[in-house]
């Protein structure tokens, strides 16, 4: 099942102790160890109620991990993907990550500022115009403390399984503790554009909107800035676009 894309591998195994999901990373592979850091903790209250896969071992030095199987089929590419229902659950999913904790990092905005801009200093196709724009608003990004929550890291159709009238969630390899927008970021520049209605379904069912303008701005720009500069390195060519296109758009709220 893995997306081959980075330096992984997703399997399905069926065993005498029941189905399961087998995650391997290799040395570049930073995904295993985050997502052992969601286990158990804070994917319990998703796990308790079959809403996320329970751990069954895992071992970071190795970076390898073995997972429940969940039933039901990815929401992307289906009809599920384009349904008010979907989003609307899939909302409560994460008010439910999200409400476990919350915490004051003081450092949060400097470090995802010198990240974007460590992603441009890396080769990437975004142009030099667009570059200096970038790293000029970059460099204006607030400095007050953030409040941060367990973030998913990567909340989209992509992982989400459909079953019946069930939305599961899957793959925490992004995990971390982030603003609480950060997890709309891929969505706002995917599914929500031009259908209000699941944006509106979505924050029904998480119960309010946590986006505070200006850092949602720079939330994200700093998005766009990772997924051009990260396809590009990965050679996903469809990514790398949406990426552009994200950029631009990030840049135009300035």
């Amino acid at each position: 099942m893995s997306w081959n894309v980075v330096e992984s591998i997703v399997l399905h195994v069926r065993s005498t102790a029941g189905d399961a999901v087998v995650k391997a990373g290799g040395a570049s592979n930073h995904h295993i160890e985050r997502e052992l850091s969601a286990h158990p903790k804070y994917t319990r209250a998703l796990v308790d109620t079959g809403h996320a896969a329970r751990l069954r071992d895992g071992d970071a030095s190795l970076r390898v991990m073995i997972l429940d199987h969940l039933p039901g089929r990815l929401v992307e590419g289906t009809d599920a993907e384009q349904q008010s229902d979907t989003y609307n659950r899939a909302g409560a999913l994460l008010r439910e990550l999200h409400r476990q904790e919350t915490r004051e990092d003081a450092g949060y905005w400097t470090r995802t500022r010198d990240r974007a801009l460590s992603w441009l200093d890396q080769p990437n196709r975004v142009d030099a115009d667009t570059a200096s724009e970038t790293r000029h608003i970059l460099h204006s990004s607030p400095t007050t403390p953030a409040a941060v929550v367990p973030a998913h890291g990567d909340w989209q159709p992509r992982n989400w399984l459909t079953d019946g009238d069930v939305v599961r969630v899957i793959d925490f390899g992004r995990f971390g503790f982030r603003p609480a927008a950060t997890d709309l970021t891929r969505l706002a520049a995917q599914q929500w554009r031009g259908q209000p209605e699941l944006e509106t379904a979505f924050f029904n069912g998480y119960g309010e909107d946590p986006r505070d303008a200006d850092h949602w701005r720079f939330a994200r720009l700093q998005e766009a800035v990772g997924t051009a500069c990260w396809a590009f390195q990965v050679g996903d060519e469809e990514f790398e676009a949406q990426g552009h296109r994200m950029l631009a758009e990030a840049l135009a709220a300035f």
